[in-house]
């Protein structure tokens, strides 16, 4: 099992995950509801942009995409047919008609994939909530509707004229009424009152012949407390910390997992980002699937895992470019895409495209070589896929002094020329002070990537690793979204 697939998970699910396989499916649909709520409920006329319409993105548009699988939706009958039908009348065709048509086929697959005895856990947020409630109903039918869990959390107040919009939602559906669905009861702290008066022992409470209360009185062992409720109090990850647009806190995922699944069975996130729920089932002893349509989000996880489970083995990656002719396919499909790819296959992440001073830069990659845990150093990297400017060795020299990097890195798909060679010679050296000597400007092709080839530089000594309370706090600002997993404290 322990599989990661890159690509359209409707597609995946279809090709390669077998009926009634599934223990638990935890999903958080990409929905941007951080745009004006009416302007998702606007007409559309079709003249946007083509570049913006990705069904994956930020938003999801009523494009030709959208409007076929609402008919192929419609087409295949049933109550969510009738349910698509009935949206399509209210809402006309908008952006939230959109999201709807394209999840509907997705969640009509997860049903398909998921166990008699198991469940499924959708996060939202209140923008779509109510829609996707009743899409939930006809899939699932409304017998199997288990939950919907508020997940509380504080940030930032906002706007003067509204109540703080400080929860998503959560529904919480089986999908039969199995006796045998897995769930795992968990428990909370006692109230204050009840704490005064009992502390933790267990209550024995019961009735007289004559169906009358007695008083409770207390057992001698101790109780496991008050059965959770629907309203979670789990803080959001701050966004200075996050990883990845929209991260969810582990402890949220920890909890979901621990409730619905045992050890050893099968945690399905089909739209899973940056990871969190595949984090927290490896941690918990389950095997788990993740996918997502983002180069960034499979190599983001791919490391997540390897900082979090040193020497972590055992799971599949499906759907990488795997040979030269695969790289190149994805470079001509898309760039942007090669470059998260690429840059994945060192450790970097992207860089934000910004102007003026990160000019010429696509990624990062940060490492520390002294005792000091604050010294973080760091490498730069330009990733080409296609003709190289003569002259653009000479001008990633130029980006990585004015940088103040210890190395720079070009990531190509052609092969360098002799001028290009000889421009990295003369950048001389990194002198490490572990007394390590490391090529200043590197020059790395794809075919060497495939092959195994990595980045020449000092990996994090075992003795040198840093606190994770310092780990934000002691970096420059610009590393603080891109700072490697595997730092950990200085001993």
């Amino acid at each position: 099992m322990n599989k990661l697939f890159y690509g359209d998970n409707l597609e995946i699910l279809r090709e390669h995950i077998p009926d009634n396989s599934v223990d638990l499916i935890y999903l958080d649909p990409p929905f941007n509801s951080n745009r004006d709520y009416n302007i998702l409920f606007r007409e559309q006329d079709g003249t946007r942009a083509a570049a913006q319409i990705k069904a994956f993105g930020d938003t999801w548009e009523w494009n030709s995409a959208s409007a076929q699988a609402y008919q192929e939706t419609v087409e295949s009958g049933g109550q969510v047919s009738l349910a698509m039908q009935a949206f399509r009348t209210q809402l006309g065709g908008n952006d939230v008609l959109a999201y709807l048509s394209m999840m509907a086929p997705r969640l009509i697959e997860l049903h398909r994939v998921l166990k008699e005895a198991g469940s499924i856990f959708l996060h939202c947020d209140p923008t779509a909530s109510h829609y996707l409630k009743l899409l939930m109903d006809s899939i699932f039918e409304p017998r199997n509707f288990v939950n919907e869990i508020i997940w509380h959390y504080r940030k930032w107040p906002t706007g003067k004229f509204t109540f703080q919009r400080n929860h998503d939602v959560i529904f919480f559906y089986s999908k039969t009424g199995s006796k045998e669905r897995t769930f795992n009861q968990l428990f909370m702290e006692r109230a204050a009152s009840t704490l005064k008066r009992f502390g933790t022992a267990k209550i024995v409470s019961g009735y007289d012949e004559e169906g009358n209360r007695v008083p409770s009185e207390m057992a001698d062992e101790d109780s496991a407390g008050v059965r959770m409720d629907d309203v979670w109090e789990i803080g959001r990850v701050p966004p200075i910390k996050q990883l990845y647009p929209t991260e969810k806190p582990l402890p949220l995922l920890e909890r979901i997992v621990e409730a619905g699944s045992k050890k050893g069975q099968v945690v399905l996130d089909p739209f899973c980002g940056c990871g969190t729920a595949v984090i927290a089932a490896q941690g918990m002893e389950r095997q788990w699937i993740g996918i997502d349509i983002t180069h960034l989000a499979i190599g983001l996880i791919k490391h997540r895992l390897e900082g979090a489970f040193p020497g972590i083995s055992g799971y599949e990656v499906l759907g990488e470019p795997v040979s030269l002719p695969d790289a190149e396919q994805l470079a001509e499909e898309d760039r942007y895409q090669f470059e998260a790819w690429a840059l994945g296959q060192v450790g970097a992440r992207i860089n934000e495209k910004k102007k003026g001073a990160d000019k010429g830069i696509d990624g990062r990659l940060f490492f520390h070589d002294e005792k000091d845990a604050s010294a973080t150093k760091q490498i730069i990297l330009s990733v080409k896929s296609g003709k190289i400017p003569p002259n653009h060795v000479r001008e990633l020299r130029g980006v990585t002094d004015r940088e103040d990097a210890a190395i720079g890195v070009l990531l190509t798909l052609q092969n360098p020329t002799k001028p290009m060679q000889r421009e990295a010679a003369d950048a001389g050296f990194y002198n490490s002070p572990w007394g390590s000597i490391h090529p200043r400007l590197q020059i790395l092709t794809i075919a060497e990537l495939l092959e195994g080839r990595r980045i020449d530089y000092p990996r994090t000594n075992a003795n040198v690793t840093l606190k994770k309370t310092e780990r934000y706090s002691k970096l420059p600002k610009k590393s603080k979204l891109l700072f490697a997993e595997n730092d950990l404290e200085v001993r």
